[in-house]
């Protein structure tokens, strides 16, 4: 098998690069935001509304 040249990378290849680089932040952020959610949730579990 022989490697790629810089000419053989096409323009579908690079947007399927960037796409799966959005897809794996975009992925870390669901992760992020799932911790933080649940550290809130714990945190004022017993907080009062309106406080």
């Amino acid at each position: 098998m022989s490697a790629l040249r810089p000419g053989d990378i096409t323009d579908e290849m690079i947007q399927a690069m960037d796409m799966a680089k959005r897809q794996g932040l975009q992925k870390d952020l669901r992760a992020l935001a799932a911790y933080i959610r649940a550290d809130a949730e714990g945190r004022y579990a017993d907080a009062e509304p309106g406080c």
